[in-house]
């Protein structure tokens, strides 16, 4: 039993600290706000407007970043290959 309790006294601390640190985040607030029975609808149509475009470019610059990793993987690929072939006599 004493090991138990060994055991759950660091669990019990870390995850009160990540709590804690997930309150004080925008995220814990919207969430308190939330329960508390605040607005619902995320504000006025320019804020959501404002979000959408927001998402909008962080998925246009998501893509270009998937474009730029395929590019850099097609790279060392090519980079391999000719390693191999000059590594063989």
């Amino acid at each position: 039993m004493e090991g138990m309790l060994a055991l759950m006294i660091p669990i019990v601390a870390v995850g009160g600290f990540f709590a804690w640190m997930i309150s004080l985040s925008p995220v814990g607030k919207a969430y308190a706000e939330r329960l508390k029975g605040g607005s619902g609808a995320g504000g006025t149509h320019e804020d959501q407007a404002e979000l959408v475009e927001s998402v909008e470019q962080l998925r246009r610059e998501v893509a270009e970043l998937a474009e730029r990793v395929d590019f850099t993987e097609r790279l060392l690929g090519q980079q391999k290959v000719e390693q191999i072939g000059k590594a063989r006599p």
